[in-house]
């Protein structure tokens, strides 16, 4: 479904993602992991438009070229992205949030706001309290449900367990699993590794720029390098 292929990105002559390659297939989760500044979220902001390829870059949804569209564009095409940080509309409530998901749709919302409300039950009981007020993880419920309204293809999360408790990760990757299971594709960025790889069909390593390592998610998991450096554990 989403092909990425000899990726570059240049930031002041810096050079922050050099020429990866990857696939995302149609209704699978896959994640990349790697260290900060690693380019993981260059990656991601690529895809969606806001960062700008080198020559030679290129990324395809459904085999249609997606570089030199604009974000709108890419959105209306069946991708969106839950950014780092969350970045939700403080002074507006939880449920003009969720609608602001769906400014570029023209159809009626009632069925997607069930369906996000029932994966998020705590923000229909906040349907109407400010945004700015919910705890770190109800934002984080919010940013995902503002995605779903815009009925992706695939959606994009960046660092979605960040600065979030152990209970609250756990709910939010049960969720993904979840929004998995009714076909929406899934590509993940996370320093959580351990929880990223358990969830993930695919995983990619992604360290200074390069894709430098990938298998399955269990595969990974059971990598010694891998377990060295994102998963804590000593190699043998």
């Amino acid at each position: 479904m989403l092909k990425i292929d000899n990726l570059r990105v240049n930031y002041g002559g810096i050079e922050a993602v050099k020429g990866i390659s990857f696939e995302v297939p149609d209704k699978s989760i896959v994640t990349l992991i790697g260290a900060n500044g690693a380019g993981k979220s260059t990656t991601l902001k690529s895809i969606v438009g806001l960062v700008k390829p080198s020559a030679g870059s290129s990324i395809t949804l459904d085999g249609e070229e997606l570089i030199g569209k604009d974000t709108p564009d890419i959105i209306s095409k069946g991708i969106a992205l839950v950014p780092e940080g969350r970045h939700v509309f403080p002074d507006m409530t939880v449920i003009e949030n969720i609608k602001i998901g769906a400014y570029l749709r023209n159809d009626d919302l009632k069925g997607d706001i069930d369906w996000v409300y029932d994966l998020f039950p705590r923000l229909k009981e906040r349907s109407w309290q400010l945004a700015g007020t919910l705890s770190g993880g109800e934002q984080q419920m919010l940013a995902v449900a503002r995605a779903l309204m815009s009925q992706p293809k695939i959606l994009m999360m960046d660092e979605p367990s960040l600065g979030l408790a152990p209970l609250i990760v756990k709910d939010i990757f049960s969720i993904i699993r979840e929004i998995n299971k009714k076909g929406v594709t899934v590509l993940l960025i996370e320093q959580n590794a351990n929880m990223a790889l358990h969830t993930a069909d695919i995983g990619y390593v992604l360290e200074t720029g390069r894709i430098t390592l990938t298998g399955s998610g269990k595969k990974l998991l059971a990598d010694e390098s891998v377990k060295a450096a994102y998963l804590g554990k000593k190699k043998n």
